[in-house]
């Protein structure tokens, strides 16, 4: 976890880079803004001048469900201190009355949304085992997909209306990988690849309303819990890299929070509406860097298999290829229904 010490700098580096605020005015929701990427994401959301609302369950005298210390409270208040503007406001994202009354508040009082993210429950306990489907755990099967899908879904049920109305805006589902797998159990794979899912088929229906929907994945994420597990902090976290090489590559929370701000920020940002998007490949196009300074690039990373069981690699191996020939022949059918259709 990082020390007070450690976000104070990472704070000063945020708002001493010279990115100046190119979402001065703007309104931005991130759901689950509490740890991790939702944590970054606001973050670089407020050093770009957006107004933040930052939402989740955990809130000062009110633990976080998942025995972690971060609150929402403490996002907002390293956005204040690095000169943004933030509200954190206590949501369940799983109640859909508490998720009506927070748009109609920040649509009374600003008639206007620009930026939705959605970062609920991307670490849910819940989610954690690892296993074949046919070994699975299930007691807890409903709660995850009403935690980390449902959620999602509600959230963006009520803040669409408001960016219809006004013809413009960013909803933003972070996921995990830039391909459809993702590791983990038959929940999570499933919340993952239908959080993409969601990006698609919501950008079809608000395309034409000038409101655009992505999906995002960040790359080797140092959220809290990754530098916990790995027994290090934001300060030291280097060190990691001799249990895990591949974790040199590794990214702060701000880090993909800047991809999503040079997203809301680019006036051409519907010509990527529908697409699964990562935060390496977004540096790349738009030439932010991390708060350090550094440019992590996942992509281009040439990974090192050694720290994996073999069993695993065979499995990535076979996911991959079979993953290749549905998209390809999915590709084809595509195209062929599309050619049935009449012009526009």
């Amino acid at each position: 976890m990082a020390t007070k010490a450690t976000s104070r700098r990472v704070s000063r580096a945020s708002s001493d880079a010279g990115h100046g605020r190119p979402l001065a005015g703007a309104v931005a929701v991130v759901a689950g803004a509490t740890r991790g990427a939702g944590r970054g994401i606001a973050r670089a959301l407020g050093e770009a001048g957006a107004l933040v609302y930052c939402t989740g369950r955990s809130v000062k005298g009110r633990p976080s469900p998942y025995k972690r210390p971060e609150t929402i409270d403490e996002t907002a208040a390293m956005i204040k201190d690095a000169g943004g503007t933030a509200v954190p406001i206590r949501v369940d994202h799983t109640i859909e009355a508490d998720v009506r009354a927070l748009f109609a508040r920040i649509d009374r009082k600003h008639k206007r949304l620009d930026i939705l993210v959605n970062s609920i429950a991307g670490e849910d306990p819940m989610m954690r085992q690892w296993g074949s489907f046919w070994k699975a755990d299930l007691k807890n099967a409903d709660a995850v997909f009403r935690q980390a899908l449902t959620s999602h879904i509600i959230t963006a049920k009520h803040a669409a209306p408001i960016m219809i109305r006004n013809g413009r805006g960013l909803i933003v589902e972070v996921t995990e990988s830039d391909v459809f797998a993702a590791g983990g159990n038959p929940m999570s794979q499933t919340v993952k690849l239908a959080l993409k899912g969601l990006a698609l088929n919501m950008a079809a229906e608000v395309k034409a309303n000038g409101v655009a929907a992505v999906a995002i994945t960040p790359g080797f994420l140092r959220s809290e819990s990754m530098l916990q597990h790995l027994g290090v902090t934001e300060a030291n976290w280097r060190d990691a890299g001799r249990k895990d090489p591949n974790f040199l590559e590794s990214e702060s929370p701000i880090f993909v929070g800047r991809a999503v701000a040079a997203l809301a920020g680019d006036p051409g940002v519907l010509e990527h509406t529908g697409q699964l998007l990562s935060s390496w490949e977004l540096s790349r196009r738009y030439g932010f860097t991390d708060y350090d300074g550094r440019r992590p690039d996942w992509g281009r990373l040439a990974i090192d298999w050694s720290v994996l069981p073999p069993p695993l690699i065979d499995l990535f191996r076979t996911g991959l290829d079979l993953q290749h020939a549905w998209l390809t022949t999915l590709a084809d059918r595509t195209r062929s229904f599309r050619d049935k259709m009449p012009p526009k």
